[in-house]
C-alpha cells in the first residue's frame, strides 16, 4: 500500500489552509468550497497530503490541551533555526529545541492554532531525496 493522506478536523478550514500554504510550503491540489470543505493539501515532494476539513457535529481535538508529543506535524528543514524565526514571526509559538548527537537539529513549535509542527534539520535525512 502506499500512504495516500491522513486528515484532521479543524475549526477555521480557511485560516489553516492559508497558514499552511503561505509559510510552510504545502500546495492545495483539491479543496471542496462547501461544507465540510474538505481541503487536501500536498507537501513539497507531492508525495504526503495532509486533508484539513470541518465537521462541527464531529470531536474537533484542541491541541493545546495537549502535549506536543502526542501528535505533531513534522517538516524536514534544511536550516531549522531561521524557518523557526520565520514562523514565529508568522504566529508560531516556541516549545523546545533539540540537538542531537549526530548533529540533527529538531525544533518544536505550535501553529497560531495550538497545533504542534517540528522542523527537522537532520544530518542523515530519511529519504535521500530530500
Amino acid at each position: 500500500m502506499i500512504f495516500e493522506h491522513f486528515a484532521l478536523n479543524v475549526t477555521h478550514v480557511d485560516a489553516v489552509v492559508d497558514w499552511y500554504s503561505e509559510f510552510v510550503g504545502l500546495k492545495v491540489v483539491k479543496a471542496q468550497k462547501e461544507p465540510p470543505f474538505m481541503t487536501f493539501l500536498a507537501d513539497a515532494s507531492g508525495r504526503v497530503m495532509l486533508e484539513l476539513y470541518h465537521r462541527p457535529d464531529e470531536a474537533i481535538t484542541d491541541f493545546t490541551l495537549q502535549h506536543f508529543l502526542s501528535f505533531h506535524l513534522a517538516f524536514v528543514s534544511k536550516n531549522a533555526e531561521e524557518d523557526k524565526d520565520r514562523l514565529m514571526a508568522e504566529g508560531a509559538t516556541f516549545i523546545e529545541e533539540v540537538k542531537k548527537e549526530d548533529g540533527s537539529h529538531l525544533i518544536m513549535l505550535r501553529d497560531p492554532w495550538g497545533m504542534p509542527l517540528q522542523l527537522c534539520e537532520r544530518t542523515e535525512p530519511f529519504d535521500s531525496n530530500l
